[in-house]
């Protein structure tokens, strides 16, 4: 168990690393809207916005401003959490946000559970069983689906599942007819449906979102899988493996105890990681699912080239990756304190 106060300056420099990753995406993003465009009021105005429109969007962003006035009201708009007004529904920015991103994090936080039970069952059967049959199928199934667009796997899902045997309903967060819907609480649907005990809306959310989360999942859950059994594999020709078999430990014990436990490390700094990236992933899966999340609501901005929308979402995304890094890298010391103290067993980059 790594010591606090040994641990405190890795958990600040870490801080002090994501803030200045954030700053840095900050401050690209802000280059690539309104620096290099030649003319950024009228794009982002519309192509057809009138003449007083492109003035108010103007005087919203001070486009009219030195650049380095433009880039402090930019921050100043972040720091502040007043991101302005929808062009196309007038309401505010952040408001809409709150709205969709819970319904995203339903979504990925199912899909989450899916790929840790997947990832981590299949890479282990694979590495306990490595060079067998088993282990070839495994992996030629997760490099397969690893391998396959987001938009395949969704169009696929929906064919078979929805039309050809209607298991699943083909998009939505739950179902309209419902009489009694849950309170809003938490945003979360399923989470809302169950703290107040509904249980047809609890089983109507958990039937409507099941398959998106699948679809992310299995196109996802390769890497955790590839991580694990590579693990597995150090783990098992290790020599304190070797040394517990020696004293006459019990081949379920050596499993448990040895190979899994050690093996998880790696893997779960992986889990936490594929988290920032599953949320860049929603984009295209809930534009297909009709799943009123913060993907779609991305998806919407990008196609309306809805640029006051647009760029706080493309931060929400960075964000949610600097964050699932951050955690990452917090849990893998504490996982394994030489992290930390700066000894073998990884770097800090």
């Amino acid at each position: 168990m790594i010591a606090l106060r040994d641990f405190l300056p890795y958990l600040g420099r870490r801080v002090l690393g994501a803030i200045g990753v954030l700053i840095g995406a900050m401050l690209l993003v802000f280059f690539i809207s309104y620096i290099l465009n030649p003319d950024p009021a009228h794009l982002w105005a519309g192509a057809r916005a009138s003449k007083s429109t492109i003035a108010a969007v103007v005087a919203r962003y001070h486009l009219n401003q030195p650049w380095y006035d433009q880039l402090y009201y930019f921050l100043q708009s972040y720091v502040t959490g007043n991101l302005g007004t929808d062009p196309q529904t007038r309401k505010s920015i952040i408001s809409e946000m709150a709205f969709y991103f819970p319904n995203t994090l339903e979504l990925v936080l199912v899909s989450m559970v899916m790929i840790a039970v997947l990832g981590v069952a299949s890479g282990y059967f694979a590495g306990m069983h490595f060079g067998t049959k088993i282990d070839h199928a495994i992996r030629i199934f997760y490099l397969a689906t690893w391998s396959s667009p987001y938009y395949l796997g969704g169009f696929l899902a929906i064919l078979v599942f929805s039309s050809y045997l209607p298991l699943f309903p083909s998009g939505g967060m739950y179902s309209l007819t419902l009489a009694n819907q849950p309170a809003h609480i938490t945003g979360i649907y399923i989470l809302d449906a169950l703290i107040q005990l509904n249980g047809p809306a609890f089983l109507s959310g958990l039937q409507h979102v099941f398959m998106p989360a699948a679809v992310l999942a299995l196109l996802d859950f390769g890497l955790v899988a590839r991580i694990m059994r590579s693990s597995i594999l150090n783990a098992r020709w290790s020599t304190h493996v070797k040394a517990a078999r020696a004293k006459g430990m019990a081949e379920g014990e050596v499993r448990r105890n040895h190979i899994l436990r050690n093996a998880l490390i790696d893997t779960n700094t992986i889990i936490a990681v594929t988290f920032g990236f599953l949320l860049s992933g929603t984009i295209v899966i809930e534009e297909i699912f009709a799943w009123p999340g913060i993907g779609y609501f991305t998806y919407q901005a990008i196609v309306s080239i809805n640029y006051p929308v647009l760029v706080p979402c493309v931060l929400l995304f960075t964000l949610g990756v600097i964050v699932a890094n951050f955690i990452a890298d917090v849990f893998y010391s504490l996982l394994d304190p030489r992290i930390a103290l700066g000894e073998g067993g990884g770097s800090e980059g």
